[in-house]
């Protein structure tokens, strides 16, 4: 659905499953997400209600959300161009899960590696958890999306969310738009700091190997000084056998703007120190003003809910239009109005 001034309409979530977001997440999506709202309707989510597919709790779950937002915010979301709001802050949501979850093969649901990988580490494993890439559908086809910026391991859910669309509009008419997978080709994949071999994550991630944006500037300096590297001297990218290296020179490349290449020939005959410590001043300088931002807003308890509220107003005066198209369409009485 192209806007009224011709802007091509985004949607993306994140989950709150963590007290800070990542230097992964900041550099892989987040970002984008900021630079999106100068050429897109853009519409961002915490989505709370993937959170509850594995164990929670629930205070901790709510503060999360909130923390969450905050940051979403210090990293340059804009309430006054984009919506951004929490997931369950608008029903329509869950109402849209049951249609398309109506429409959804078991078979589809089964064939989902995301399931596996994360129902192989969960003591017990919830039907939410196997059905949540439907949610994830609804959650992408309320707000009629064209375009969803995501990685390269998001893409089978996008796929399932297009088939879920065409399917839904031959069986009942036009109701969704199909969206298209927006991959970020030049997102810079951040690796674990400690195990360089495997992606910087929330879940898996020790504590020294993920770089969280809310740790304190010291904390992040540790880290960046204390990353696996090798036992040669040189500062040079070889993904695959200086794995540590090249993650470093990534996030470098990355935060400063300056190529790879370039920063190899400013390091060529100096040793790892100089490298690690001089990115180490660069990470702390970058992310401590999004620390000291979300903090503000966490601060504000009042205007931050006054923000939000915002958002999620704005995104149900789409999202509500969808599902009474979709309820008409597959027969069901309209909601009831408050």
């Amino acid at each position: 659905m192209t806007t009224a001034d011709s802007k091509p309409r985004v949607f993306s979530g994140i989950q709150p499953t963590s007290d800070s977001f990542h230097l992964g997440n900041y550099l892989g999506a987040l970002r984008q997400w900021v630079a999106l709202q100068e050429t897109s309707d853009a519409f961002y989510c915490v989505v709370d209600q993937h959170a509850i597919t594995v164990s929670h709790d629930p205070k901790v779950l709510h503060q999360r959300s909130r923390t969450s937002a905050a940051q979403l915010l210090a990293l340059g979301v804009d309430p006054e161009r984009s919506a951004l709001f929490i997931q369950s802050q608008v029903p329509e949501h869950a109402l849209l899960n049951w249609i398309l979850g109506c429409e959804t093969g078991f078979g589809e649901a089964s064939r989902m590696t995301q399931f596996k990988d994360k129902s192989a580490k969960q003591e017990r494993t919830t039907v939410g958890l196997f059905t949540y890439p439907v949610l994830q559908a609804a959650d992408i086809l309320l707000y009629q999306t064209d375009r969803v910026p995501v990685g390269e391991d998001q893409r089978q859910h996008l796929e399932l969310s297009r088939d879920l669309a065409a399917r839904f509009n031959n069986t009942y008419g036009r109701t969704f738009t199909v969206p298209e997978a927006y991959i970020l080709k030049e997102t810079a994949t951040i690796k674990d700091l400690t195990e360089p071999e495997k992606k910087m994550s929330k879940s898996s991630s020790g504590p020294r190997g993920c770089l969280n944006l809310l740790d304190e500037p010291n904390q992040m300096r540790k880290k960046i000084k204390s990353a696996v590297t090798d036992s040669e001297a040189e500062v040079r990218y070889d993904a695959e056998n200086k794995a540590g290296v090249s993650n470093l020179l990534v996030v470098y490349s990355a935060l400063s703007g300056t190529a790879i290449d370039k920063l190899e020939d400013e390091y060529r005959g100096k040793g790892y120190g100089d490298f690690k410590s001089d990115l180490a001043e660069l990470v702390a300088e970058s992310l401590e003003p999004i620390a000291r931002a979300t903090r503000e807003y966490l601060d504000d308890k009042a205007e931050l809910d006054r923000l939000l509220t915002k958002g999620a107003e704005k995104a149900r005066a789409v999202a509500s239009r969808t599902l009474a198209k979709a309820y008409k369409k597959v027969g069901f009485y309209p909601p009831v109005a408050n």
